[in-house]
This record gives structure tokens, C-alpha cells and sequence, in this order.
């Protein structure tokens, strides 16, 4: 949901000359190529050489990629993914009215390749023995780079050195032919369903698009594989799914072989964003309005629980994410995950995250949040609810700590119905303790897809006639306007009592708030340690902070 990386005017310059014409290509090709040439330098290879590593200055060498553009399709956008080595070209089709998202890497030659394919045996084993290959991968790599070519002898210039590096590092520390999508900001999944068949992104800005990447069978049960055990993990074709995490965080459904999946292997990559999204962005993008913001910063001030549901990608484990930056800033907050998603810019904060053996070792969210009630946490935030775990999370609620979480339903009565039925069979009365549900949805504005939170829900207790659960809805999302209708909310209502406030405190509590958030809006703070920063600031001296943002404009 993040924009995509726009190029600046040097970096378009840059990309635009990477566009060579196709004569002057040709030309290098077949200059390179010429059978003259070739055996020059397999003469070289018996007197040996000495090949000068420098810096890539696209001012002074050639260019490293050349495209010029797809046939029958419109480029819309062209940023880099990888510089100077790799770069994403968006296209349109105006005859499918679909987009396509095109990988261009630095080209090579015949010689090119078969030195290529001599490194990738030559270099591997060298390269485990290196000292220095963790503190500096990439010096470590260019150094036996170096080493083999003087070794082979070889003549060549520092842009054919470039090209070799790039697609060496890809293989080696990267993620292979998907390493450039790995490094795109704006795509949040990566999906492959099979042999021969091309990946796969969703992309901020156009969505689901096709991309020129593609596997043959045998690759791509390698890169599964591959994948698999850089998570610490074993996939065969007794074990032929798995659900891991990469070591940047990213979540990973793996699938060997046809046993089930009949096209052959696949894989889905949902990437992890470093830098999450804040209440700003999700003011930014609509998901929520800022009343709605400053009526869930108040709920959590006064330690009310939270459950956001909604369907896959609908945005629940963000904005819960987001939300949980409210928390006061000395509280101590604990988080729970099976994969690491969560991150808060908190002093007191303790972070755990499952584990899964071959043995009887695990340890499950149960186990960690059992152990998480001995650590005596304020706010307890655990990642998704789906079984035994659930019960002790709600036990937690009903011994007065605060806990926020996630689980998969699309409205509010099926969240009440997956809670109280099996595998959770939390008891009705238990339920009860839960204050706030925030149900979202992944739909349509337009020719756009948007989040939206479709409900925020009070829970209001147990219906002494009917023995049903009672909840309210305290806003709710208006398609045709796409906007919020706000309810009366009998939880701010606990919250005034609470506090001894008149009601016109109470208003003035929560306008404060949007005032607040609307100057954050203004000033584009969406980076999390900066907005942290500014909550803290609130937190410890609200009149001062007020009093330097009177003057800014109450804009929406």
C-alpha cells in the first residue's frame, strides 16, 4: 500500500540512456561477439591478465542494460529496483486494458554467458571459506570475482565485471530471477502458480499484473527448495507444503512437486514492509476517517481490547499494526506472532514469535502466551487467533489486561460465531470482555482497490432475554459515499464516567485528538518513529503540542 519508488531527474536521465537504440546494441554485440575477438581471449587465458575493479560511474561507462520498450504497449512508469543494475518498465495494452510489469536486467553476451555459468562452479565453493563474507558480502564476492578472472586470464572491461557481479549477488545473497521484485517497495505479494507459467505481483498502484519472469520445472523446484531451507526449514516430496518465513520477515507458502498442486510447484511471497504503516497512511488511504482514529486512540488510552477481523489482504494485522502506536509510551507491551509482522517504536517492548520442529520442541502461541502473562504486560497484541490460544487471550481480558488481535471473518456476527464454536469454543461470557471489533474489507471504489473499515462494533454485553451477545456498530462505512455514518457510542460514554468528564469535555477530548492527527496529516508524518514521536509528545505535554498546531488549517 505504500507508493512506489518515483525515479528522480538524474535517475530518469540515467534510465533514458539506458535505452540505447538498437543499432548501437547490435553493434556492441557483435563487436564483442566477432569470432576474432573470442579467440583473443581464450589466447589470454594461458598468458593470465590483471582485471582492475572500480566503481560503476554510468557518466563514464557504458550502459549495463538496454530496452526499448514492449511492442504494442504504452510505458506508463520506469523506476529503478535495483540501480544501476536493474529496473521495473510498467506497460499498458490498450487491446487486453491490462498492465505489465517487466524486469530489465543487464543483458549478455555469448562470451558473457559461458564465463557466467564457469563462475557460478568456480566462485561457490570459495566463497563459504571467506572470512569477510558476512560483514561484507558483496566485497567478498567481487574480490573472488577478481581472483578467477585473473585466474582464467580473460580481457574484460569493467562493465562486463558489473554484469557478472549483478547476476553472481542475485544467486548467491539474493532471491534468484525474483530478486528485483524483492526489492520493489511497492509490490506486497509475489506469486508463482507453476512451471512455465509467469509470475504474478500486486502492486500498489495497478494491482494484480503479469510479469516477464518465468520458471521451468526443474528451476523452480530448485528455488522452492532453495527457499524453504533459507528459512530454516525442510520441504520434500513427503512434506510437499510448508508455511515459513524468510529471514527479512517476509511470509511464505511453499508447494513441491504435483502432489498438490497439479501445475507443479508454486509459491507465494507476502513481503515484509520495514517501515510500517502508520495512522497517518491509513488516514492517507481512507481506511479509516480521522473521528474514527481519535475515538480508537482514546478506546486504547483507557485500556479498551481490540479485535480486527476481515479476509485476506484486507489490511487487518496494518492497521492494528498502526493503531497500537497510541499505546502510552511507559506502558509494557508484549506482541505474540507465528511470522514476524508486527513493529512498534516502543521502549517496553517485548517481542516473541512461535517455533516449529521436527521434535516435540515447539512452542506454540499458546505456550508463549501463557508465558507472556508472567511478564505482567499492559497491552498484550497477538498476531491472528485460531484455536486453544484464543481462550487464554480472552482469560487475559477478563483479568484486566488490554489485548489486540487479529482474526479472519468478514463481518461481526461471524467473528461472534468463529469465537464461541469450534476450534476456539470461547465461552459467551468471556466473549463479553471484548470492547472494540473492527471488521475490514479489501473492495472496489471505482477502478481502484481500497481497505476500508467497514465496522467498528462495540460489544455490549450478554442480552438478558434472548441470551444473545449484544454489540452496537459505533461507525460504519457508506459505500455509495464512501464515507463513515458515526453512531452513539455507549463505550465513550464509560470512558467520560470513567474519567469524571462532562460531556463537553469528553467532545473537546476527542476534537483535540482530530486537531492532533490532521496536523500530522498536513505535515506527511508518516514515518512510525517520527509519528511515535509526535504521540509521545502528546502524551507528556498535550497543551504544549496543541498550542504549536493552533494555527494550521482544520483541512480534511
Amino acid at each position: 500500500m505504500s507508493e512506489p519508488h518515483r525515479r528522480t531527474d538524474q535517475e530518469a536521465g540515467t534510465l533514458a540512456g539506458t535505452a540505447a537504440s538498437t543499432a548501437e546494441a547490435d553493434e556492441s554485440v557483435g563487436r564483442l561477439g566477432s569470432a576474432k575477438e573470442w579467440l583473443v581471449r581464450v589466447a589470454r587465458v594461458l598468458a593470465g591478465s590483471q582485471v582492475a575493479v572500480e566503481n560503476y560511474d554510468p557518466r563514464r561507462h557504458d550502459h549495463l542494460t538496454d530496452f526499448g520498450g514492449l511492442a504494442g504497449m504504452d510505458e506508463i512508469d520506469r523506476y529503478w529496483l535495483n540501480a544501476p543494475y536493474a529496473f521495473a518498465s510498467i506497460n499498458y495494452d490498450p487491446e487486453r486494458d491490462e498492465h505489465r510489469y517487466h524486469v530489465v536486467e543487464p543483458g549478455l553476451d555469448d562470451f558473457e554467458r559461458d564465463l557466467l555459468d564457469r563462475l557460478f562452479e568456480d566462485v561457490r565453493d570459495p566463497l563459504l571459506y571467506r572470512a569477510d563474507v558476512d560483514e561484507d558480502p558483496e566485497g567478498a564476492l567481487l574480490a573472488e570475482l577478481r581472483d578467477r578472472l585473473e585466474e582464467y586470464g580473460v580481457d574484460v572491461r569493467i562493465e562486463t565485471v558489473h554484469r557478472l557481479f549483478y547476476y553472481l549477488f542475485r544467486e548467491f545473497q539474493g532471491y534468484g530471477k525474483i530478486d528485483p521484485l524483492m526489492h520493489d517497495p511497492a509490490i506486497e505479494d509475489i506469486s508463482c502458480d507453476g512451471a512455465s507459467l509467469p509470475i504474478f505481483v500486486y502492486h500498489d498502484a495497478y494491482t494484480d499484473v503479469e510479469t516477464n519472469i518465468t520458471y521451468d520445472e526443474s528451476e523452480l523446484e530448485n528455488l522452492v527448495v532453495q527457499l524453504a531451507q533459507r528459512s530454516g526449514r525442510h520441504i520434500s516430496v513427503a512434506d510437499p507444503v510448508v508455511s515459513t518465513t524468510l529471514p527479512d520477515g517476509s511470509r511464505i507458502e511453499l508447494a513441491l512437486g504435483t502432489e498438490v498442486t497439479p501445475r507443479g510447484s508454486a509459491f507465494t511471497i507476502r513481503k515484509y514492509a520495514e517501515d510500517p504503516f502508520t495512522p497517518i497512511d491509513l488516514l492517507k488511504y481512507g481506511t479509516f476517517n480521522r473521528e474514527m482514529l481519535a475515538y480508537l486512540w482514546l478506546a486504547i488510552e483507557h485500556n479498551k481490547s481490540l479485535l480486527f477481523a476481515g479476509g485476506t489482504a484486507a489490511g487487518k494485522t496494518t492497521s492494528m499494526n498502526a493503531v497500537s502506536m497510541f499505546i502510552p509510551p511507559r506502558a509494557k507491551v508484549l506482541t505474540i506472532e507465528d511470522t514476524r509482522e508486527l513493529s512498534l517504536y516502543h521502549d517496553n517492548w517485548l517481542s516473541s514469535v512461535t517455533r516449529e520442529r521436527f521434535d516435540e520442541d515447539d512452542i506454540s502461541m499458546y505456550d508463549l502466551l501463557r508465558s507472556a502473562l508472567r511478564h505482567r504486560p499492559e497491552y498484550i497484541v497477538v498476531g491472528e487467533v485460531r484455536g486453544e490460544e484464543a481462550i487464554t487471550l480472552f482469560q487475559a481480558m477478563n483479568t484486566g489486561h488490554t489485548t489486540f488481535s487479529t482474526m479472519h471473518a468478514d463481518s461481526v456476527q461471524t467473528v461472534i460465531n468463529r469465537l464461541e464454536n469450534e476450534p476456539i469454543n470461547v465461552p459467551r461470557p468471556m466473549v463479553q470482555s471484548l470492547d472494540i471489533l473492527a471488521v475490514q474489507v479489501l473492495t472496489r471504489q471505482g477502478d481502484e482497490r481500497v481497505r476500508r473499515a467497514k465496522t467498528l462494533a462495540e460489544i455490549e454485553g450478554i442480552d438478558q432475554r434472548t441470551g444473545e451477545l449484544d454489540y452496537a456498530n459505533a461507525y460504519e462505512w457508506q459505500p455509495t459515499a464512501d464515507g463513515y455514518a458515526e453512531r452513539d457510542s455507549s463505550l465513550l460514554e464509560d470512558i467520560r464516567e470513567e474519567r469524571g468528564w462532562s460531556q463537553a469535555e469528553l467532545l473537546r477530548e476527542l476534537e483535540d485528538r482530530e486537531r492532533f492527527l490532521a496536523y500530522l496529516l498536513e505535515e506527511d508524518v508518516t514515518d512510525y518513529r517520527r509519528f511515535t514521536s509526535f504521540v509521545n509528545r502528546y502524551y507528556a505535554d498535550k497543551e504544549a503540542v496543541l498550542s504549536t498546531i493552533e494555527e494550521q488549517p482544520d483541512t480534511e
